[in-house]
């Protein structure tokens, strides 16, 4: 069976009217406690098919943008499965090269948007819910800083909706000194808890 078949339809997925996720105990390993389920509880799965805005090849500043986004994304395929599908419609998460819009009047270098969505894809009988993660990276940064972005976002995008109390974490709120580029432990111990 194809890992990312293509995509017949999809359409919004509606939450739950009675619905109320369960937050995470403040026992859990890692931030955890500091992460929030969606609308539709815990969205966590172990595979993602990915797509990645392609921009010119020979443009140096597209070349940077997409050398820190694949550095990024093998750092979390270390932790995730990940299938590049060259059709955007296919993906459920979609990482693309621009400023996000201003939101509440801030302006930020990254944003990831989530959406859940009935899906049917070939050669599978009936729809099923899946994540539809959009993710915005500004390619106006420094290599490093478009790397340390697209982790934190990523990390948005595979579950972790919240953000750590240490900037030593890729998901920090706050960044330090220097940014982070590798997963630290309380990285990974949250997504593991997630998974």
């Amino acid at each position: 069976m194809i890992p990312c078949p293509p995509v017949e339809w999809r359409q919004p997925a509606e939450p739950p009217a009675e619905f109320k996720p369960m937050p995470a105990p403040a026992s859990a390993p890692g931030y955890a406690a500091q992460l929030k389920p969606s609308r539709w509880g815990w969205v966590a799965q172990k595979q993602w098919c990915v797509w990645v805005e392609r921009g010119e090849p020979s443009n140096r500043w597209n070349q940077r943008w997409q050398t820190a986004v694949n550095a990024a994304l093998a750092t979390w395929g270390e932790q995730v499965r990940l299938i590049r599908v060259d059709n955007p419609e296919d993906a459920q998460l979609r990482l693309w090269r621009r400023r996000p819009p201003l939101q509440n009047n801030r302006a930020s270098h990254g944003r990831a948007l989530l959406q859940l969505q009935q899906v049917q894809r070939q050669g599978r009988s009936t729809p099923a819910l899946e994540p539809l993660v959009e993710v915005l990276i500004s390619p106006g940064q420094r290599q490093a800083a478009i790397q340390a972005t697209a982790l934190h976002e990523l990390g948005h995008g595979f579950g972790l909706w919240g953000h750590s109390d240490r900037s030593s974490d890729v998901m920090g709120a706050v960044p330090g000194a220097q940014p982070a580029l590798e997963l630290s432990e309380r990285d990974q111990q949250t997504l593991q808890w997630l998974f």
